[in-house]
């Protein structure tokens, strides 16, 4: 039978303080162990330029490649087989055009029946004078909103990659380098040429169904305005007018917009259902049935991309 311990003395076993820091009770290096704070290193430059000398060395051993015969051949191999892709591409390039029917040739892909379609009949069924416009609004709606869709979409993705300061503490704000410096000259003609500008964009858009033009060609003029107001008047004075917030809500409501109308379209369309949405008197602003609204609509999307592009290529944020 063994004898029992006094405390004092299993106070000073190691099996006490184990189950004790166990427990919790009590952890034994709190108080007990000595620490001191790292002193900051500090490397001379001469040792800096020593082992930045010394890493060159190595590298320049280790992969020497001037006098080296085996990336020499690689390089010549390497021109070499670019020269013949090349020829072997353009001998294969020319032998297809060779191919192709003769300009004029009445049973040739260009003269079937669709753009047949699209040209005799495309005032009367789409209401649009442009016939491009009806086409790319109309008979392939559904395409042109994928394009605006990969629009939105690679915005995001730029906005996501690229963002410089947003959602993290500490970090430096650069946008006063990018500042205009008070240059008098340029913000007095953005001053003039900036609502002249973004009135032609609005003009090109809103005519587009009449006239030469539309929403990708009058959104691009409308963000080009936007930029040239960045630039003349920098970051702080653009982010009143048009932030993230701006480009998200804009975009997001155009493209649900233009979603909404086709579907609609789409759908009376397929089931041979009369729409009921007038085409209007060819000719004028309002007619073309919905081809406005959605000219209107991929406008703005394509403004807002230009310019959101723009910002993030830059700065980094909005």
């Amino acid at each position: 039978m063994s004898k029992k311990k006094p405390d004092f003395e299993y106070e000073r076993t190691g099996a006490y303080k184990f189950f004790k820091w166990l427990s919790g009770e009590e952890d034994p290096y709190v108080g007990k162990v000595e620490m001191k704070p790292q002193r900051v290193k500090k490397t001379s430059k001469e040792t800096i330029q020593d082992r930045m000398a010394e890493k060159r060395m190595r590298r320049d051993k280790v992969y020497e490649v001037e006098d080296n015969r085996i990336v020499k051949g690689f390089n010549k191999l390497y021109y070499l087989v670019a020269i013949i892709f090349l020829v072997v591409l353009f001998i294969t390039l020319v032998d297809t055009v060779s191919f192709l029917p003769p300009v004029g040739q009445a049973d040739k892909a260009v003269n079937n029946e669709v753009p047949a379609r699209y040209i005799e009949n495309g005032l009367q069924e789409t209401g649009s004078v442009n016939i491009v416009t009806g086409m790319i609004l109309d008979y392939r709606a559904f395409d042109t909103l994928g394009e605006s869709n990969v629009l939105f979409v690679a915005t995001i993705t730029v906005l996501i990659l690229l963002q410089a300061s947003k959602g993290k503490r500490g970090a430096v704000d650069y946008s006063m380098y990018f500042e205009p410096l008070d240059d008098a000259i340029l913000r007095a003609s953005a001053t003039i040429l900036v609502p002249v500008i973004a009135i032609f964009g609005i003009y090109v858009v809103l005519n587009g169904h009449l006239s030469p033009g539309g929403g990708f060609s009058g959104g691009a003029i409308i963000g080009s305005a936007l930029i040239l107001y960045q630039n003349a008047y920098g970051f702080k004075k653009a982010k009143k007018l048009f932030n993230e917030k701006t480009y998200k809500t804009i975009s997001a409501v155009a493209l649900a917009t233009y979603c909404c109308c086709k579907m609609y379209s789409f759908f009376t369309g397929a089931n041979h259902l009369e729409s009921h949405i007038p085409l209007g008197v060819a000719g004028h602003i309002l007619s073309s049935g919905l081809i406005l609204i959605l000219n209107i609509c991929v406008g703005m999307v394509v403004s807002c991309t230009m310019y959101a592009f723009y910002v993030m290529f830059r700065k980094g944020d909005f």
